[in-house]
């Protein structure tokens, strides 16, 4: 489980990194890459969350401590979420086009276009 968190984190310090570096260049084509990522980080999150259950159910003695490993596995993905907030701010800085409530098709469409004005 240790694992787990620590490679959550590792994971989200690394996003973080990235996008501050993509803000601060007003790189595009680095906030695609960072949005795209935070799917892994949400991936990495929900295999802590099932292990944590698992853990639950086998013993309820364990509770209280899953608890305290869950709340810290959550605020870390919230970090990988709020990189991705920080990638739609750039994409609408550079582009001027609001991608935040678009959904799978529509938002992959609206990613091509921007590979192809290269």
């Amino acid at each position: 489980l240790l694992v787990s968190l620590e490679s959550l984190g590792r994971h989200t310090i690394q996003m973080l990194h990235d996008v501050l570096d993509a803000f601060a260049r007003m790189d595009i084509d680095e906030a695609v890459r960072i949005y795209r990522e935070d799917k892994k980080v949400d991936q990495e999150y929900e295999g802590i969350v099932r292990q944590l259950m698992t853990y639950m159910m086998e013993d309820s003695r364990t509770i209280p401590s899953v608890l305290t490993a869950l709340f810290c596995a959550r605020s870390i993905e919230r970090i990988g979420d709020r990189c991705q907030n920080i990638c739609e701010f750039i994409f609408y800085y550079v582009k001027g086009q609001d991608f935040r409530h678009v959904g799978g098709d529509e938002l992959d469409k609206l990613l091509a276009e921007k590979d192809s004005d290269k």
